[in-house]
């Protein structure tokens, strides 16, 4: 085990088996952790329930329709972007199309596809990431200072990571549904000004390439670079990550392959619901396991965002105990309830968690390796990341408490360039009260979540 930003495993105040995801096995795709002491086990009960219960796959929006003809879904497309064999596309787009209004955003699912509409499998387009993000414009003959002000995220990365919605090559079978009766508000800006929104979208073309894990990895010396997108020069030490795959780079090909260029565009569908005094509002907390400054005493984060895992050493693998472990503590700034969460992570990643000061399990989220060749199946790269939905009261946690960050990834070969992030959304208890006490709410006391067997999502109702 290992706490951020140390080079080599280390042993601190947790038990390594603690923090363990067992490796795959051949009849289960799913991966579960398990733990060292009675209390661990006791969470783990509601959380394994969560994960059976987590979406592996895209939801229809009529199948999320548990409040009538209020919930509307829109599907667009992004600008296209070009992208030849092994080339790198890190575009990014503004004032993009979007639903306008003060609305609750429920869900907002992506993946891409070519200029026929057919989806575009990662083993040839690899999809590193994609973020959106809300911001707003000053309009025109208000003589305002500000011609454009980000809107980020609540936390808890305050440099990096402040996007609304993100994911990578697992967004085609990792549920983003936020539950009844929350929901996500957008569309009331200050005076002045109107709301807009802007996509990054990172693309990696990987035909013909001569290591094609590589290249996603965005291994240096396969693409050749010696300084960042700013002309900065990269330090030896790093081999690997954002730095050497950023827009129009090149990675290594294979001699004599020939393929012509292709226009991609990422597809997004988003799914919303007006705003109204019967919807909970909830904060996005971004949690990543390489910020180290709370472990040494710091009071600023420092997310680093990714981190390079080691090949495991002759003495691990002679004990078959291949597994990377990442550690780390960040303050969540206001508590609540969490009510939904999931991570992210490259491939290699073997599961991610997030627990309570006091050590409960809140959420585990599993990868789903491909098997396949066709696209949301390809063999070797993670297609979705389970998604936990929590029942109001079963996670809550304080003002300023310290939350435990874990990555878990394999070290059977060298890593480059992974990320350990964790997403949750929060209830603040004022909010839930204030809604709670609402006159004629009735409907909105329903928690919804998705089954990834039946694609359809269940509501509680009180």
């Amino acid at each position: 085990m290992r706490a951020a930003a140390q080079p080599h495993y280390t042993r601190g105040h947790f038990v390594a088996s603690d923090w363990y995801v067992s490796p795959p096995s051949s009849s289960s795709s799913l991966l579960l952790p398990f733990a060292s002491s009675d209390t661990m086990k006791m969470a783990l009960l509601p959380v394994l329930l969560v994960i059976f219960l987590s979406a592996h796959a895209p939801l229809q929006s009529e199948a999320l329709n548990v409040r009538g003809p209020r919930l509307k879904s829109k599907t667009f497309l992004s600008p296209p972007f070009l992208l030849n064999p092994g080339s790198v596309s890190n575009k990014f787009y503004y004032d993009i199309d979007f639903p306008r209004g003060h609305l609750a955003l429920k869900s907002f699912d992506a993946e891409v596809v070519d200029e026929n509409g057919a989806p575009v499998p990662l083993h040839e387009t690899y999809l590193h990431h994609w973020l959106v993000e809300p911001y707003y414009a000053a309009k025109s003959g208000h003589g305002l200072p500000e011609k454009r002000i980000l809107k980020r995220n609540s936390g808890v990365c305050e440099d990096v990571l402040w996007q609304y919605y993100g994911l990578g090559s697992e967004t085609r079978h990792t549920a983003t549904w936020v539950p009844d009766p929350y929901g996500i508000e957008i569309g009331n800006p200050p005076e002045g000004y109107e709301e807009k929104w802007f996509l990054n979208v990172h693309a990696i073309d990987t035909r013909g390439v001569t290591d094609k894990l590589g290249c996603v990895e965005c291994r240096c010396d396969l693409y050749n670079v010696t300084v960042d997108e700013y002309g900065r020069s990269i330090d030896e030490s790093y081999t690997g990550g954002l730095y050497c795959c950023y827009d129009q780079t090149q990675c290594r090909m294979k001699e004599g392959f020939n393929g012509g260029p292709r226009e991609l565009f990422l597809r997004y569908t988003v799914t919303w619901l007006a705003w109204s005094d019967a919807v909970v509002p909830v904060k996005i907390y971004i949690f990543d396991v390489t910020d180290s400054a709370l472990l040494e005493g710091k009071t600023e984060p420092a997310c680093k965002v990714e981190y390079q895992v080691e090949e495991c050493s002759s003495e691990n693998r002679a004990k078959n105990d291949c597994v990377d472990v990442m550690v780390t503590k960040q303050v969540l700034p206001r508590g609540g309830d969490i009510v939904f969460g999931k991570g992210h992570q490259h491939p290699g990643g073997i599961g991610a968690s997030l627990h309570a000061q006091d050590g409960r399990l809140l959420c585990a989220s599993m990868p789903t390796y491909g098997t396949g060749t066709e696209a949301g199946n390809e063999a070797g790269y993670i297609v979705g990341m389970s998604s936990c939905y929590l029942a109001p009261g079963t996670a809550t946690v304080r003002d300023g408490e310290a939350l435990t960050v874990v990555s878990n990834y394999s070290s059977e070969r060298r890593h480059d360039g992974v990320m350990g992030l964790f997403y949750i959304l929060v209830a603040e208890h004022q909010a839930e009260q204030q809604q709670h006490l609402a006159p004629n709410n009735r409907q909105a006391l329903c928690f919804s979540f998705p089954v990834s067997s039946t694609g359809i999502a269940l509501a509680l109702c009180q």
